[in-house]
């Protein structure tokens, strides 16, 4: 049953008393696979609108519409269901960013949840910035350490801002490379850099690639889908101790290059994204994504084939962006130069990160809140 459209299984569940059940059944549930379906599409059936008021739909299914739906379908379209108080909060956290829960104040769940997205809704559609009057950015420098910054959001420029940091370090002449790391229903994760073919070590950051590309992760891996419960390895377990490369060749995996005695990352170290839930370009993150969209390896593979590093800081922001947005489409500069979908910017703050990229609290030596370098 879960293979048929959605209008034909709730003709299904009207042919008899036996079927009803089958199809009404949680643990069962053939709804997910339509709906999963339907929500990768760019328009919805009319069926999806109504789906709330079927009590043959076993309610976790909203979850997941609520995650992944656009926000004009979820705010002017559908009927809402009745869910609970920890299934909203559910909801919240796989579409939103952790960082956006200042939001939430005094707030349920429920109306955290659709005060949120009627920001975004909001941002998509206006360049108004009195929600959100300062975007914050991360950076993370050659030399291990990470900023926190921010900026007027009605300035936000990433590529300014990153011209700026690549003149201060002196690589103004090099190309500026922009890839996507992740995407979510409301906005995507993107990453600001420099490739270089380095005469040394000294110029390479480390962590900008295993940022990218997690340690013990290729382009080549299988997907997660394979292996649905690998083991579960405590990312505590990696030496952290210093962050300057000594050796080229430990550029690509080695949690702390100069401990030769800290034990690489394999691939199960890592479990699929689900808080906040990327979209389908990204739904096996941190692994490839098969399709065009996960670009965090085009042009930069393996280093010692290619012989480019990421070299420099790496600037991280979050762009606000529709989920049918085409970015298979788009490569490098094409994705924040001005145009449709790539104004807006929200704020990337240190919780975004660890939530992103969890495997980089172990590998940041510092995080300094604003610029400079931390020293007191």
């Amino acid at each position: 049953m879960g293979e048929l459209d959605l209008a034909t299984l709730i003709i299904c569940s009207q042919l008899s008393t036996r079927m009803r059940q089958v199809i009404s059944d949680p643990s069962l549930n053939p709804w997910r696979t339509p709906l999963s379906r339907i929500l990768e599409a760019e328009v919805y059936p009319p069926e999806l609108a109504t789906l709330a008021v079927r009590q043959i739909v076993p309610r976790v299914n909203w979850i997941e519409i609520l995650s992944l739906a656009s926000p004009h379908f979820i705010l002017f379209t559908t009927t809402l269901p009745n869910l609970r108080e920890l299934e909203w909060k559910e909801a919240f956290e796989r579409r939103f960013l952790p960082g956006w829960t200042k939001w939430k104040k005094e707030f349920k769940w429920k109306e955290a949840f659709l005060k949120t997205l009627t920001r975004v809704f909001h941002r998509l559609h206006s360049s108004c910035t009195a929600e959100e009057a300062w975007t914050k950015y991360i950076v993370l420098n050659r030399n291990g350490a990470a900023n926190e910054q921010e900026v007027s959001s009605r300035h936000f420029n990433p590529l300014t801002i990153f011209n700026e940091l690549k003149f201060q370090a002196n690589l103004m002449h090099l190309r500026t490379s922009v890839r996507i790391v992740v995407q979510f229903a409301d906005v995507r994760i993107l990453a600001l850099g420099v490739l270089h073919k380095p005469r040394g070590s000294f110029t390479i950051n480390s962590n900008a690639k295993a940022f990218l590309q997690p340690p013990g992760i290729t382009s080549s891996t299988t997907s997660y889908s394979t292996n649905p419960q690998p083991p579960r390895v405590p990312m505590s377990r990696y030496d952290t101790n210093g962050s300057t490369l000594s050796d080229i060749s430990d550029y690509s995996d080695s949690p702390n290059p100069k401990n030769n005695r800290s034990r690489s990352p394999t691939r199960e170290d890592y479990s699929p994204l689900m808080h906040p839930l990327p979209f389908r370009s990204h739904r096996n993150y941190p692994f490839l994504t098969p399709g065009g969209g996960d670009q965090r390896w085009l042009g930069d593979g393996d280093p010692e084939r290619s012989g480019e590093y990421w070299v420099g800081g790496m600037m991280i922001v979050a762009q606000l962006v529709t989920p049918t947005l085409p970015s298979e489409d788009e490569q490098d500069l094409d994705l924040i130069l001005p145009g449709p979908g790539r104004s807006q910017y929200a704020s990337f703050t240190w919780n975004d990160l660890w939530a992103v990229a969890p495997w980089m609290k172990e590998r940041i030596t510092r995080c300094i809140n604003g610029q400079g370098l931390g020293n007191e």
